[in-house]
């Protein structure tokens, strides 16, 4: 079966999950589980309930996301990129990977980053034939920036919820992607 090469936004198959936010820390009091308010019904959740409050989560964040990187002239997978190089220094064939995205495509991603001042192209000391990626000090600078706004964008819906039960989000989160 042949594919078609992907673009931007296509995603071609599963990848690792990427942080798009900074680290919380998490105590163990965030893995206790909560409390029953003592007038609430059992807590049941089918998975069609799961299924629904992940997807309209996903499409919250995602819009806060696609908002805040056009601010900036970035699309969401540009957006996606610079999160995953603030943390990392990868091959081309690695950021594809992560971004889900064939190597053709994602090579189109940087160079247009690169021309932006976002993104260096550097040698890899393991591997003379491949180029490791990295964040230029302006493109570090940007993912900054997005970061502070994506989590402002954020705080009026997080912070709904007590400071444990943050915690314990963040904790089951990870847990389902794991």
């Amino acid at each position: 079966m042949s594919r078609r090469p992907a673009r931007d936004s296509e995603p071609v198959e599963p990848v690792e999950p990427v942080s798009l936010v900074k680290s919380v820390e998490v105590t163990d009091d965030a893995l206790a589980p909560e409390p029953a308010e003592p007038s609430d019904p059992a807590p049941t959740a089918t998975t069609s309930d799961i299924t629904d409050a992940l997807a309209e989560t996903a499409f919250t964040v995602t819009a806060l996301l696609a908002e805040s990187a056009a601010a900036h002239d970035l699309s969401l997978t540009q957006l996606r990129m610079l999160a995953i190089l603030r943390d990392r220094e990868p091959r081309i064939a690695d950021l594809a990977a992560f971004l889900g995205l064939e190597r053709s495509s994602v090579s189109g991603l940087v160079d247009r980053a690169v021309r932006r001042g976002l993104v260096h192209r550097t040698a890899s000391a393991d591997d003379a034939r491949a180029t490791r990626l990295s964040l230029t000090d302006e493109g570090r600078r940007l993912a900054a920036v997005v970061t502070a706004q994506v989590d402002a964008k954020l705080v009026p819906i997080t912070g709904r919820l007590a400071t444990a039960e943050r915690a314990r989000l963040v904790v089951l989160l990870r847990k389902l992607l794991d």
